[in-house]
């Protein structure tokens, strides 16, 4: 495939190896400086910009039938726009707070244990995300995601960044120097405590799972997501 990565920082600069490695080409590399796109040019478009640009990106890639890989978060307030414009246009999209393999399937066995958990409203939840000091939103994607995955299968109205348990689910954010990702779920009361965690080692898995939703997506038609790609039901 002929790929254009839409932000050329350590994550484009991770997937464009991964991508080479795969024998795929990377024929555009569209950062702040860019001013035009030949979309021509793109089998393929994986966005890993800025909350700011990403909607643009995003919609620009569909106006021009160019499928997209977004990783990209902090601009899903403008989700459902992109949902219907992809509709609209006949066009592919993929959205991920994460395209790490192993973050996915955590996912699931998040909602899975969440599923459990709701039967035992003794045990109270909450999660804890580590990141870089230079990632711009907090909580992280996958933390909502996570955060969601335990709404949906619990009586929590929603969540937010707290250590308070009332009706919303607390998310605990901490930045420090060189830290790819550490995401942790508890499940704690008086007596005891569960707890699962996922750790990133580097970024290569995350430009992997990049890559290879690409892969899945190419020739397709549709709104997708990484439970499609690894086929988990």
């Amino acid at each position: 495939m002929n790929i254009g990565l839409f932000g050329y920082g350590k994550m484009g600069k991770m997937i464009e190896k991964i991508a080479i490695q795969r024998n795929h080409s990377i024929v555009a590399k569209i950062d702040v400086d860019t001013k035009e796109v030949d979309y021509s040019t793109l089998d393929m478009a994986i966005d890993f910009s800025s909350p700011e640009a990403a909607f643009n990106n995003i919609k620009s890639c569909l106006e021009h039938n160019v499928p997209v890989i977004s990783g990209t978060t902090g601009w899903l307030k403008d989700y459902d726009k992109v949902i219907s414009f992809c509709k609209e246009k006949n066009g592919a999209f993929i959205y991920a707070s994460n395209f790490s393999l192993g973050v996915n399937l955590f996912f699931e066995l998040n909602s899975y244990l969440a599923k459990l958990m709701s039967k035992l409203p003794l045990y109270k939840v909450s999660i804890e995300e580590t990141h870089h000091l230079q990632k711009l939103d907090a909580p992280s994607g996958t933390a909502i995601s996570l955060a969601e995955g335990i709404i949906q299968n619990s009586d929590y109205k929603g969540w937010e960044m707290t250590k308070s348990r009332d009706q919303h689910l607390p998310i605990i954010s901490k930045r420090i120097a060189d830290e790819y990702g550490i995401h942790i779920v508890t499940y704690e009361n008086l007596e005891d405590e569960i707890a699962i965690k996922h750790k990133a080692n580097n970024r290569e898995g995350f430009a992997l799972g990049a890559v290879i939703a690409a892969e899945w997506l190419n020739g397709k038609k549709g709104v997708f997501t990484m439970k499609d790609v690894l086929n988990l039901g």
